[in-house]
């Protein structure tokens, strides 16, 4: 894994990459998840999601490899750049 440059804001615990994100209002943050849920879905790989009110913690790693995969960062990777794209949920009907 050393030549994989881990993402901005992520870090590497054990075998895992992890994030944790702040936002203004639990309901962001479930705007977030939902968002992380579908993009997911699309890599067909999927991080452990932790919520603790209006922080979401992710962590990804390959269970069936035991460990970091090129996954793991490509998927942490397109996160950044949802986490960067997403409005604000306040704008958005019924969101």
């Amino acid at each position: 894994m050393s030549t994989i440059q881990t993402p901005e804001g992520w870090t590497i615990e054990n075998d895992a990459i992890r994030r944790t994100s702040s936002f203004s209002t639990f309901r962001d943050a479930i705007h977030f998840v939902n968002n992380v849920a579908q993009l997911a879905e699309s890599q067909n790989h999927h991080p452990d999601i932790t919520i603790n009110y209006r922080k979401v913690t992710l962590t990804l790693t390959t269970h069936d490899a035991g460990g970091l995969t090129e996954k793991d960062f490509t998927l942490a990777a397109s996160i950044n750049e949802l986490q960067g794209s997403i409005k604000h949920p306040s704008t958005l009907p019924n969101c």
